[in-house]
């Protein structure tokens, strides 16, 4: 058979599971619970929810959006959020991959929101 794989499945973060206790982790080396080596390789959904958000003014000109990302695979990883204003991103938003960027290649995970924010007519 081919190793065609579909679109869905392209667009979510790779992470390895853990074949002992099947925990799901993000770039480690080793299990965090276990400290097993034997880890295999899975997709996300895709999606995520920020769990806690911070704008960053450090190392950069230009204020930038940190935030930590719940994965409904459970996992928890600190990413860049873009698509809106650094303090527009809120405790709770959708989140996504950015389409065509690979994680692995720039170093960094960049998601973007899935819905834009709600716009606030009293500022």
């Amino acid at each position: 058979m081919g190793t065609v794989q579909k679109a869905h499945e392209e667009c979510g973060l790779s992470y390895n599971r853990c074949r002992w206790c099947g925990t799901a982790s993000f770039r480690r080396l080793l299990c965090p619970v276990c400290a097993s080596s034997e880890l295999e390789p899975e997709r996300t959904t895709g999606h995520g929810v920020v769990v806690r958000t911070a704008v960053v003014h450090r190392y950069t000109e230009a204020a930038r959006n940190e935030s930590l990302v719940r994965f409904p695979e459970g996992f928890v990883f600190r990413c860049q959020v873009v698509g809106a204003a650094p303090q527009m991103v809120t405790v709770g938003a959708r989140v996504k991959p950015l389409a065509g960027e690979e994680p692995e290649s720039s170093g960094a995970v960049v998601l973007e929101l899935c819905e834009p924010p709600a716009q606030r007519d009293w500022v």
